[in-house]
């Protein structure tokens, strides 16, 4: 057998690198924002386990949202 990749192989390699570049890069102040306020969203749950992805995604909508005001009330 050969260990060359066909074809096909190559362009689907080629596809998810491409998919990648299209990922915002990485912001450590707006990440850290992000745990915060899920940390806080979590302390209002009564410190139940088994929310943090819902707690980080409602966290980033938050400050998705807020942001988006805060722009507007600029314009």
């Amino acid at each position: 057998m050969s260990s060359k990749p066909r074809r096909d192989e190559s362009a689907s390699a080629e596809g998810s690198h491409a998919d990648a570049a299209e990922l915002p890069a990485e912001n450590p102040a707006r990440d850290e924002e992000i745990r915060s306020r899920a940390y806080e969203i979590y302390l209002e749950r009564g410190q139940q386990a088994g929310g943090e992805l819902d707690d980080w995604l409602k966290a980033e909508r938050e400050l998705e949202g807020a942001a988006m005001m805060g722009s507007r009330a600029r314009s």
